[in-house]
């Protein structure tokens, strides 16, 4: 069976073993999850407790932007060596990045009701940029499942997956940045580790991020092991 082949190659003999950073992962998210809501934030206008969301909205974020990474650097590894391997590894990954979007979002559009009084808006090129970014990257799964051919499939996604990249990092980290923008650290907004992320939210910001990224990871290793061993069953 898949699972048992999938369990073997993960454990191995021992059934106990288990890799440092998933524990890590484990500890670093329950320690952010608790402490973020009891940890002393500044009181800021606007933002009062809602402040707190930054402990979890930005580190999913950047559990995302980790994954998109990582996806195309084992695209452009695909480009270079022609591996299947690695066009698996990218494609799940970008399966992972996108799947965090989603909760980066929806936390995202919670902390703007709570601040700006809607859960959207037009009016800002931030959540313009994330939105387009997002249809990108389904363009490139779209792109994936009409091409039967392993090979050119894999190489024209490749391909497909640069450009994604490159155009969701200047959609969410450039634009914003040269036009005005409600997001803080951008359109002349100062960020909060200027002014307002002390050394208390410090504490839990930093293992925060640590810890979504490493959840990630986690989550990439399980899909990229199964998609291996369902393509290497396929070949058989």
């Amino acid at each position: 069976m898949l699972w048992q082949r999938y369990y073997l190659i993960t454990f191995g003999k021992n059934k106990f073993m288990i890799k440092w950073w998933k524990i890590a992962a484990v500890i670093l998210i329950l320690y952010t999850l608790v402490w973020g809501m009891l940890a002393p934030v500044p009181k800021l206008n606007i933002l009062y407790e809602t402040i707190r969301n930054l402990f979890y909205h930005v580190p999913i974020w950047f559990a995302m932007i980790f994954q998109m990474g990582y996806s195309v650097v084992f695209a452009i590894r695909h480009l270079s060596k022609n591996d299947l391997r690695s066009d698996i590894i990218s494609n799940q990954a970008a399966q992972t990045g996108l799947f965090f979007a989603l909760p980066g979002l929806l936390t995202g559009c919670m902390w703007a009701k709570f601040t700006w009084g809607t859960w959207w808006t037009f009016e800002d090129p931030k959540l313009n940029g994330v939105a387009i970014a997002i249809l990108i990257y389904l363009a490139y799964f779209i792109l994936r499942s009409s091409i039967d051919d392993e090979l050119k499939r894999a190489r024209i996604a490749a391909v497909y997956n640069i450009f994604a990249f490159v155009m969701m990092f200047v959609f969410i980290m450039i634009l914003p940045r040269l036009t005005d923008s409600l997001h803080p650290g951008n359109g002349g907004n100062p960020a909060f580790g200027k002014y307002d992320l002390d050394n208390d939210m410090r504490m839990v910001f930093y293992p925060a991020v640590i810890g979504w990224v490493l959840l990630s990871l986690w989550i990439l290793d399980v899909k990229k092991r199964l998609a291996i061993l369902t393509h290497k069953k396929n070949e058989e």
